[in-house]
């Protein structure tokens, strides 16, 4: 067997160490990052900050979820609560 010397010592092992620690506690911080706010946004397909009540029930319209009487009660429901003076 072949020796090359008195080998890394203590300081060594220990800078091994805590660089391995540090290596899976920032890897488990950023799964964890990603886990928690979820995807990133791709550009062009993110929805809009703010959306009003009345997108919301013309989507919802859009996607055959509700028929159009029902699009059109909710409708003249939300602009009839509106507050006046403000219009939507």
């Amino acid at each position: 067997m072949m020796f090359y010397g008195p080998g890394m010592g203590l300081w060594g092992y220990l800078l091994m160490t805590l660089s391995v620690v540090i290596f899976f506690g920032v890897l488990l911080v950023g799964v964890a990052a990603l886990l928690r706010w979820g995807r990133l946004p791709q550009p062009g397909t993110g929805q809009p900050a703010h959306r009003t009540a009345e997108q919301i029930l013309a989507d919802r319209f859009a996607r055959g979820e509700i028929d159009e009487e029902e699009y059109r009660r909710r409708l003249d429901a939300l602009r009839s609560d509106a507050p006046s003076g403000h219009q939507l």
